[in-house]
């Protein structure tokens, strides 16, 4: 399914009035991994500012040990410093990248901002190397738009 037939679809989880914030955040989980081949573990965390660490939401994918991640640790914590978007292509060639899984090839974390407050971020893993393209990210921006919208 092409990014633009997706749009519509996030759309509609985001503004249900039916199912709490939680149960959106899985279903935005469940729609990409489900639509988007190379998108093999996808999941929010969320920012703790006071302790400098971000903490796993839902997630769609492989268990995974790292439920809370300090501020500059791997890809998720160096997004939560940097306030940008952050392509892997590979992840064996990243210094200070934690290893989920020796599945995971590559891996691609876009912040999430309600207010012009860095309070997240959608962390996406796969099994491909180099699968991530700037239409991943500006899909996944939009993604995140529409979650900050629930806030």
């Amino acid at each position: 399914m092409t990014f633009e037939a997706l749009k519509p679809k996030v759309t509609e989880i985001t503004s249900n009035s039916t199912i709490s914030r939680e149960e959106k955040l899985l279903k935005i989980c469940e729609l990409l991994s489900n639509s988007i081949d190379y998108y093999n573990w996808v999941g929010f965390y969320f920012a703790n500012h006071a302790t400098k660490t971000l903490h796993l939401g839902p997630y769609v994918g492989a268990e995974t040990d790292h439920t809370v991640i300090p501020f500059g640790k791997g890809i998720c914590g160096q997004v939560a410093v940097s306030n940008a978007n952050f392509v892997v292509p590979d992840v064996a060639a990243q210094d200070n990248y934690i290893a989920c899984s020796f599945t995971v090839k590559s891996e691609i974390v876009v912040p999430l901002f309600v207010n012009g407050e860095n309070m997240g971020q959608i962390d996406i893993d796969s099994h491909v190397i180099d699968p991530f393209t700037e239409k991943d990210e500006r899909f996944l921006e939009f993604v995140n738009e529409e979650i900050a919208k629930m806030y």
